[in-house]
């Protein structure tokens, strides 16, 4: 069976990217999924050394930034949707590699940040003056794509905190556990993210290109922005975990505390029934008002108890 290739090529072009059928020198290489043969491209076409390759498919590999040869190597964390695990939100690595001849863009697995960066309605809004530039903007997209996702968590976790004011169980505490973790991930990626910025602010490629001073600053406030963000919303949630969970306790001791009022009243007929279904004289035995006066006699006895525990405000 023939495997779909999942390499694109792309040119900057004054009113965009304009994709291409083949590779050309200043080009954008996109690669996602690569399979064995694709990652045999990478090293003898691209001269992409393996462990380099490696690190990138690592979905735990930290933000950083490197020199190898001619090449400077990004290793950016971007955020993704992973409800297949139940984990709603995690990060993985995107490689940039860029050289001379080409900037080459590889992703262990499809994301909605490259595919909506590549999308046909932005890249023809975007003006691309340099190669640099367009890095940057692929900075600031995904810096973009972790506040979206921020708020979407943000979202998830009001509409659980409706769901706990009145439960008794843990599975809202365990969507808050798993909204809680996709704030960790984020918020580790995002300060790794910052110290990739901050190396890429005084690289070579900067120095030695023309770049927008203004993109740059708008990728390392954004970025900040969102640090905050995860970092609120975590203690927002760590302080919500706390809380819910003694309202869940409350509640669970409320539901008792009215079963065991119910267990009392409904005892209270109970026993006198025993006392008159014993085989004992007690002079109700020939009069034909027995049954209705016991059942008479109980429930007042049951309505005074009632209105006793009233009283108390037990109910």
């Amino acid at each position: 069976m023939e495997v779909q290739t999942m390499i694109s090529y792309w040119q900057i072009i004054s009113s965009g990217l304009l994709p291409i059928q083949a590779f050309k020198k200043a080009c954008i290489v996109n690669i996602t999924s690569p399979t064995e043969d694709e990652k045999d491209v990478l090293k003898s076409t691209f001269q992409i050394p393996e462990d380099i390759i490696q690190d990138i498919m690592d979905v735990d590999e930290r933000s950083r930034l490197e020199v190898e040869d001619d090449k400077l190597i990004l290793i950016l964390r971007i955020p993704i949707q992973t409800p297949e695990n139940g984990v709603p939100f995690s990060t993985i690595p995107l490689g940039i590699i860029f050289s001379d001849d080409y900037i080459l863009i590889l992703c262990q697995r499809e994301n909605l940040v490259l595919s909506e960066f590549f999308n046909q309605k932005r890249r023809k809004i975007l003006d691309y003056k340099n190669r640099v530039d367009f890095i940057l903007n692929l900075f600031l997209h995904t810096t973009n794509m972790y506040h979206r996702y921020l708020r979407q968590i943000n979202f998830q976790t009001n509409m659980v905190e409706k769901d706990l004011e009145k439960s008794t169980k843990n599975e809202e505490l365990q969507k808050l556990l798993k909204l809680e973790k996709c704030l960790v991930y984020f918020s580790t990626s995002l300060r790794s993210n910052e110290f990739l910025f901050t190396k890429f602010k005084s690289s070579r490629l900067i120095k030695n290109n023309e770049y927008s001073e203004e993109l740059l600053e708008d990728v390392m406030i954004e970025n900040k922005q969102a640090i905050e963000m995860a970092k609120i919303y975590s203690d927002i949630q760590s302080g919500m975990m706390d809380a819910f969970a003694s309202v869940i306790s409350n509640n669970l001791n409320i539901v008792m505390k009215q079963l065991t009022i119910v267990t009392i009243i409904l005892a209270i007929p109970t026993m006198i029934a025993s006392f008159y279904g014993m085989n004992v004289p007690n002079h109700f035995e020939k009069t034909p008002y027995a049954f209705w006066g016991i059942i008479g006699f109980s429930v007042f006895i049951a309505s005074i108890g009632i209105i006793m525990i009233r009283k108390r405000r037990w109910i």
